[in-house]
């Protein structure tokens, strides 16, 4: 169970590997045009801040919101125009602190792949997509170990690596996902 959110097994899973993370940070440079170098991974265990964007003149304006994807799903259906809220407003003042952390990148060593994944782009992250999630299913059903997930993504990606950088279209990039799903 995942200490803050109410969510999927899947999700959680890729919460304790911090892939969650990773894929993210490939959604943020292909959504916001960014190279991946420019982003950079917070752990806020709190799960209260969701984004923060830092600006050319050092100022960072954040969104913050109680740890519930409603309000993002809200949003998203909603843009442009804000309706009431489905959760609780965010208490202050029950909240006291917020704590950061940087992500221990030898220990989640996905979080790394994802940032390579997305820099070397074609359908390297779509490979490492699909190999998680096959690894990810494994683990779920009891056939590996977590830690051996970490092994299984990495092998299928670095495996593939050389063919999957050369998938530009979207049926090219399918079948990489596929041939991952097949190592994996």
């Amino acid at each position: 169970a995942h200490p803050t959110w109410r969510m999927g097994a899947k999700i959680t899973v890729d919460s304790a590997t911090l892939m969650n993370k990773g894929f993210e940070l490939i959604e943020a440079a292909c959504l916001f045009d960014v190279p991946a170098e420019a982003i950079e991974v917070v752990v806020q265990r709190q799960s209260i801040i969701h984004s923060m964007v830092e600006y050319i003149d050092n100022t960072v304006i954040a969104q913050l919101s109680v740890p519930d994807m409603r309000d993002c799903v809200q949003y998203a259906l909603s843009y442009p125009a804000r309706v009431g809220g489905l959760t609780p407003p965010l208490d202050f003042f029950t909240l006291g602190h917020l704590d950061f952390a940087r992500p221990d990148a030898d220990t989640f060593c996905l979080l790394s792949l994802a940032r390579e994944a997305i820099g070397i782009g074609g359908g390297v992250p779509a490979t490492l997509n699909a190999a998680n999630e096959e690894a990810v299913s494994a683990f779920l059903e009891d056939r590996i170990r977590l830690t051996e997930l970490f092994d299984v993504v990495e092998d299928t990606v670095r495996e593939l690596e050389p063919a999957s950088r050369e998938a530009e279209r979207l049926p090219d990039i399918l079948a990489a996902a596929s041939c991952a799903r097949e190592m994996a």
